[in-house]
């Protein structure tokens, strides 16, 4: 289930909620340093994390899916881009966007493969997919006093095998969110360094982890036939189906 908008929104409003922000950005903004001429798309809550990239972007859009409900963003009003929708159905053409960041989306649905899927439909070819999602060996997933505990929380390894099994291919990882809830207020000052010093030396245990991935645009499968070998063939992906190969070859006695 979605957390809902009015408490992300007040967790963000919070002095906690704008450390974690801090923290959380500076990470996705050493894997993302700018987005000059790109188009890019935040599914879930994600405009605290998309203003770093507000005044670069060809085009920036948020979606926030109908069980969470919605905000407008950015202020003063009239320059709305957040749009309501259903994360399984994005109101989107394909190949639409160059960036897509995942921010309490992941951790929220409960049709986590079909959005995937969608997720998957509107990137562009040579896009990026960002996710971030509650690292369940950390603090913060422990918490329910922050967005960061409902929900699916992930390691790094179960996220990275989610997205390969998606069509996706991880490319890169990084975490952030060191110190944990209830000090991150009185350590604010130090929070950056604490992050810095976690993620080289503990991050398993960080509050969020991160990982980048690109688009699988062909695919692997294997073709079994009795009496034949089984051959790998790359399969293109066409309309976020794989479109299935008939080629094969016949064993000889002497393939046997």
């Amino acid at each position: 289930m979605f957390t809902d908008v009015v408490d992300l929104r007040d967790f963000y409003a919070s002095r906690r909620g704008q450390v974690a922000r801090r923290l959380i950005r500076a990470r996705l903004r050493r894997i993302w340093p700018d987005a000059k001429g790109l188009s890019v798309l935040g599914l879930g809550f994600a405009t605290p994390y998309l203003g770093a990239y507000r005044e670069e972007a060809a085009r920036l859009v948020a979606a926030m899916p109908a069980s969470q409900g919605v905000l407008p963003w950015p202020r003063p009003p009239g320059l709305n881009v957040v749009a309501l929708a259903e994360e399984t159905e994005l109101p989107f053409p394909d190949l639409s966007f160059d960036r897509v960041l995942l921010v309490h989306a992941l951790e929220g649905t409960e049709a986590l493969r079909p959005m995937l899927r969608e997720v998957w439909r509107v990137l562009a070819g040579g896009g990026r997919l960002m996710v971030v999602t509650p690292n369940r060996r950390g603090v913060w997933a422990r918490s329910d006093r922050t967005p960061f505990g409902h929900g699916q929380p992930y390691s790094l390894g179960q996220l990275s095998r989610l997205l390969r099994d998606t069509l996706f291919t991880p490319v890169q990882s990084a975490a952030a969110l060191f110190p944990p809830p209830q000090a991150i207020v009185p350590l604010a000052r130090w929070a950056r360094d604490l992050d810095n010093v976690g993620e080289r030396w503990a991050s398993t245990f960080a509050g969020v982890v991160m990982v980048e991935a690109a688009k699988q645009i062909y695919a692997g499968t294997a073709v079994p036939q009795t009496g034949r070998k089984r051959k790998r063939v790359l399969v293109p992906i066409q309309g976020g189906a794989v479109a299935a190969s008939d080629r094969h070859s016949r064993s000889t006695p002497d393939e046997a």
